[in-house]
Parts: C-alpha cells; structure tokens; sequence
C-alpha cells in the first residue's frame, strides 16, 4: 500500500490521479523481472479489467513516465520497453526475444569520469546494454 501512496504522490505533482488502470499498470510493472512492451502491459492487465484498451495503457505508461515512476527505454526501431526502476542501472537484452532484463552487478563511475575531461562533455544521462541470447533463446 506505501508504494501506491508514493505513486499517488508523483501523479499528484503532475496534476494526474492514482487510477484502477494506472495502479494495474504499475502492480504489473512492479512484479515482473523483464521489461515489457505495451502490448504485453496490455495482454497482462486485460483479464482484471475486461474494458482497458491499447490506447489507455500506452495513455497510462506515459503518465507513470512522466512523474518519474517508470522508465521508458527505446530503440532505433522505435520499439519501447518499461522499466519500474528509474534509477541508474545496467541491462541485458536478447537480441532473438528482445527480452530485456536489469543487470545485478555494481556500478562503475570510471567511465563517467574520464570522459568528462577528455572531451570537455557533461553527461547527463546514460545507459549500458549487454547484448547477447537468454537462456530460452539459445535452446
């Protein structure tokens, strides 16, 4: 119950309300490890609510992104994916699946630091991909 309250915080800030749909969108967020599409939002939400659509859930998906609860990752095939952590971490993807998982291991502020001196550049955002084939792809 204390995540949903953190979650009706954030929306609140963004003049947005704490919905049944947006709530289900999150809970489905917050218990599964990969980092779904829309459709599979969709696909997992639909049976509690028999009358969300496509479109609400994408409507819904970029509500929690925009207060800061969920994170959107997207590629150059303009494919998205959702993440429930925001914050700073590493990745894996299938490159068969397109399945992508959080990476357990411990952040290396290294690189961030060399570049800054070595191309007068300020980075702001970042992102560390591992790319390779799961466990159920390389079957």
């Amino acid at each position: 119950m204390q995540r949903q309250a953190v979650l009706r915080e954030k929306l609140q800030t963004r003049g947005a309300q704490l919905t049944a749909q947006r709530a289900a969108v999150y809970d489905y967020l917050s218990g599964v490890k990969h980092h779904p599409t829309a459709e599979e939002v969709f696909l997992a939400v639909k049976p509690n609510l028999p009358r969300i659509s496509l479109a609400t859930v994408y409507k819904n998906l970029e509500a929690l992104v925009k207060c800061g609860a969920v994170s959107k990752l997207t590629y150059g095939d303009a494919s998205a994916r959702y993440d429930i952590r925001t914050d700073h971490h590493y990745h894996t993807r299938c490159l068969e699946c397109g399945k992508i998982w959080d990476l357990d291991a411990q952040e290396d502020s290294a690189l961030l630091t060399q570049i800054k001196p070595q191309a007068g550049f300020e980075v702001k955002d970042y992102r560390l991909e591992l790319l390779g084939y799961c466990r159920e792809c390389r079957r």
